[in-house]
Order: C-alpha cells, then structure tokens, then sequence
C-alpha cells in the first residue's frame, strides 16, 4: 500500500489558523508558530469576554435603576425586594428601558412596588 503524506492537510490546517491571524502585528501574521499560540490566546479573550459582557451589563442596568427610582425614595434594594413582594416578575433588562424609554410606566411600577413593602 502506498504512503500517505499529509501535506495537504497540514497546509489547509495552517492556513486556516494563518487566516484567523490576519491582521496580528508583526510576525504573528506571518509565521505559523506565532500565529498559533496568538489565534488560541485571542480565543481564550474571546470566551472571557463574552462571560464579562453579561456581567457588564447587567451592572449597567442595576446602575440605571437605581438612578431611576432615586427621585422616589427608594433605593435599588428595596425597589426589587418590593417587586419581588408584588410578584412583579420583570427582568433588569426591561425595568431598564422602562426608566429609559417610558417613565410613566415605570412610575407605576415604582408605585406598586411601594405599596407592597
């Protein structure tokens, strides 16, 4: 039986990762070796920040409820303890855009988280 080689498959392998180093400096672009361990660093970058992402914005949110129902007396853990009490099932995400985008609608939210405490 004949003798495989595997150039071709180590030539498509290397240029996929040379492909995903396009743009690196220097010669990280350009030699394999390099290019290897900076794509699987970049990787690793990539999976951090999509875990820090989530966190990011949802401190955004808290942040911005909590600027939100300052004008009512309230601080940002008793608003979602009363919300909690009023079984208002509303996520961080949407009570932000309320604040945002339609205050009256959150006032009555605020409003019924009170009542409720």
């Amino acid at each position: 039986m004949a003798r495989v080689k595997g150039a071709m498959m180590t030539r498509k392998r290397r240029n996929k990762v040379l492909k995903s180093a396009k743009g690196y400096w220097g010669s990280k672009s350009k030699h394999f070796k390099m290019a290897k361990e900076a794509v699987m660093k970049s990787g690793n970058y990539a999976f951090i920040g999509r875990k820090q992402k989530k966190r990011d914005f949802r401190s955004l949110w808290i942040t911005r409820i909590s600027a939100a129902v300052k004008p009512y007396g309230l601080n940002y853990s008793t608003f979602m303890h009363g919300l909690k009490l009023a079984g208002v099932d509303l996520n961080r995400k949407m009570l932000s855009e309320l604040a945002i985008s339609d205050s009256d609608a959150f006032a009555a939210v605020v409003e019924r988280a009170k009542a409720s405490l």
